[in-house]
């Protein structure tokens, strides 16, 4: 009987190393900041690419944890539902006389609360599928937001607060800081520790990792809880920009960051996908949106592009996977 060995590690080659997906993602950043700088001769400045970012970065937050859920497989639609009721619920109870550091505790308490029944759920009734549950909370928990403000806006907000939206440290944006330290304890968590293997093995092969000793309903439920924070995060700078809440607020914010997430090259399979991709992304669609802004472009038009982005994205990816599935494989000796 011949010998047979199976191949763990790709042998080193330029070609691979220049046809990952991030080099796409580069060349298109490059090129819509090209695009940017025709619509007006300011743009390329050190105070457009520390200012600009600070419009969308409140929702980058969600990008890393809803990467992480989507490596496992999975998705959640209710993250905006969450940041609405965190937000609203920091608003009331501050204007009922709770001091604004105890309210926004409570926003993050309340959030965290949502993205823990959410894993719970979904570890509890495994027939139902993480759309089916997260669709379901979405209408809840903005449901709540509504039962408790109605269609009112609630704020008057202390002036400390707005530094957390609109603050500098130096020449850097606050929340541009928050995000490069939240960035690099994601890019850890993911992939430098045995919580982000495990994550990775689970989105490969749930049932097999549950057999092998691994307990995915506290990886399941762990994912979602840490997502729920995150919504948290994300509702105390979104407020902060604001200045006031609605019930309303973040309303498609979970289409955004999937896109995100999908645009970076993370498989909705689950299983595959580098944090480099997302954060990418991020930047890409944050520019690409304030460019069209600059050229008075409606949010419908950047709708289109972003379906046509994920699409190609999506086919491109595909082909890629195909071509390497037909390579890969047991290698006789």
């Amino acid at each position: 009987m011949s010998e047979r060995t199976i191949q763990t590690e790709k042998p080193w080659s330029w070609k691979n190393f220049f046809f990952q997906w991030e080099w796409f993602l580069i060349a298109l950043l490059i090129g819509i900041n090209i695009f940017n700088s025709f619509l007006t001769p300011y743009y390329f400045t050190a105070d457009t690419f520390l200012s600009t970012p600070m419009n969308f970065l409140d929702k980058a937050f969600l990008v890393f944890p809803m990467m992480m859920i989507i490596v496992l497989g999975n998705i959640d639609v209710s993250v905006g539902s969450i940041i609405a009721l965190s937000s609203v619920i920091m608003a009331v109870s501050y204007n009922a006389g709770l001091p604004m550091p105890a309210a926004m505790v409570l926003c993050l308490i309340v959030s965290t609360t949502c993205g823990l029944i959410n894993g719970l759920l979904q570890a509890k009734f495994k027939e139902l599928s993480s759309t089916i549950v997260t669709i379901s909370t979405q209408i809840i928990y903005r449901g709540i937001a509504y039962i408790i403000l109605e269609d009112k806006a609630s704020g008057k907000f202390p002036s400390w607060f707005s530094f957390l939206g609109w603050g500098y440290v130096g020449n850097v944006p606050f929340i541009t800081i928050v995000f490069v330290v939240f960035t690099i304890i994601f890019a850890i968590l993911i992939h430098r520790t045995r919580f982000g293997r495990q994550l990775f093995a689970m989105g490969n092969n749930s049932t097999a990792c549950r057999y092998s000793g691994i307990k995915t309903e506290n990886m399941l439920v762990s994912v979602s809880t840490i997502m729920g924070f995150m919504a948290g995060i994300t509702a105390l700078f979104l407020t902060s920009r604001m200045g006031s809440t609605r019930p309303n607020v973040a309303s498609g914010y979970e289409l955004d960051v999937i896109a995100m997430v999908v645009l970076g090259g993370v498989s909705t399979a689950g299983g595959k996908g580098r944090i480099t991709g997302p954060l990418l992304a991020i930047f890409i669609i944050g520019f690409l949106n304030y460019g069209l802004g600059l050229f008075n472009i409606s949010a419908q038009v950047l709708l289109i592009i972003l379906g046509v982005l994920l699409i190609v994205s999506v086919m491109l990816q595909n082909l890629r996977f195909d071509k390497r599935r037909q390579k890969s494989g047991v290698v006789s000796k």
